[in-house]
């Protein structure tokens, strides 16, 4: 089969590999329809993990299953299903207090649960930026989608991660309607906070960012935009909330922010985000923190590790909720909303490629090249 394949620091090529298979009686094949560049891929493309070469990437996939094992008996061959990029088992102490995120089946040894589609550091699972996906445990993991989403891909696409993972941000937060929210990051996943907050009813939806298409999605959403390469974004939030603070926080950024002349600054958002929110309010921190950044230009953060404003935190008796989207503990409730078109998540995508054009796409988007926010394959080549 067509896949791609990460070969070394900002090198990505579309290889021939061995065709995923059916491993165990509980697995599924999938034929990819769609499957999206997401900026955790962009952390591997980057050499800003310890993804080894030769793996195939995509952790966001959606298809059409083709063959089912034996003690597979809800899904069926032609179900056309999101894949949860987390990969659970079902039935591990976590999975079953809903955190799937952190299963301790699938990606077993100390150092670390939960795993993932060709993802560093989340077990050795194929990724999905290919034409078959083997998928464990596939009666647990398969979301099966209603017939329209055949048609609609570029909605139900996001089931997969961005828009569980934007929702996730708001709960991590405490967020309730009535309530105002910052959120910092207007990528594909701050943009889908946006909108779940929106969905959520806040009373005020406040997006820093600096770059200007992300801005003009963001306010698409009913967000207020604030750029923060022209003002002080504590400031703006400060005035725009009458001094008292947002009253929840949202981080989408992760460790690869930037100040505002362009120096890496994995501390900042945090940092802003403890000053942004009001006393007593809630911080939810979706944005991705490694613990080891090889590439790292802060010494410190090489191992994890930055300086983060605790004292005033503590002081402001504020929570904060942190770690990896349980996707399953949200995917079936907004595959509802999408079906009844109280949420199109698809406003966000700005290209669909081919597979053969994965490569250019990576780069494109790792160089955050006006216009490009949201990129989807198409491996088995329904390219609209």
């Amino acid at each position: 089969m067509k896949a791609l394949v990460y070969g070394g620091p900002s090198h990505v090529s579309v290889e021939d590999v061995p065709d995923a298979r059916i491993e165990r009686p509980t697995d599924v094949l999938v034929k990819i329809t769609t499957t999206n560049i997401c900026g955790s891929d962009l952390h591997m493309f980057e050499g800003r993990t310890e993804l080894e070469p030769g793996r195939v990437l995509g952790h966001e996939n959606m298809g059409e299953v083709v063959e089912t094992g034996e003690g597979v008996d809800r899904v069926k061959v032609g179900d056309f299903v999101s894949l949860p990029f987390n990969i659970s088992c079902g039935f591990c102490r976590n999975c079953e207090a809903g955190k799937t995120a952190y299963c301790l089946t699938t990606n077993p040894g100390p150092h670390r649960a939960g795993a993932a589609y060709g993802f560093a550091g989340m077990g050795e699972h194929g990724g999905g930026q290919a034409e078959l996906l083997h998928v464990p445990y596939g009666d647990h993991n398969c979301l099966v989608l209603p017939e329209e989403a055949r048609s609609r891909q570029g909605d139900y696409t996001m089931l997969s991660d961005v828009f569980p993972s934007g929702w996730h941000a708001t709960e991590l937060a405490g967020l309730q309607a009535g309530e105002s929210v910052v959120i910092y990051g207007a990528g594909p996943v701050g943009l889908m906070a946006a909108l779940s907050a929106k969905l959520k009813g806040a009373s005020q939806v406040m997006v820093v960012d600096r770059h200007p298409e992300r801005l003009e999605l963001a306010e698409q959403a009913g967000a207020i935009a604030v750029n923060d390469s022209a003002v002080s974004p504590v400031e703006v939030v400060e005035e725009l909330t009458h001094g008292a603070g947002a009253d929840r926080g949202c981080e989408c950024v992760g460790y690869q922010a930037h100040d505002d002349q362009g120096h890496e600054q994995p501390n900042l958002t945090l940092n802003d985000l403890v000053h942004a929110v009001r006393s007593t309010g809630g911080i939810g921190v979706a944005g991705e923190f490694v613990p080891r950044d090889p590439g790292g230009h802060d010494k410190l953060y090489q191992e994890g590790e930055f300086a983060f404003d605790y004292g005033l935190h503590w002081s402001k008796g504020q929570t904060m909720g942190s770690g990896q989207c349980s996707v399953k503990a949200y995917n079936r409730q907004l595959c509802k909303l999408i079906e009844q078109r109280k949420a199109e998540p698809s406003w966000i995508v700005s290209h669909e490629l081919e597979l053969s054009d994965a490569p250019d796409g990576y780069q494109h988007f790792d160089d955050r090249d006006e216009g490009w926010t949201k990129v989807l394959l198409h491996p088995d080549g329904s390219h609209p």
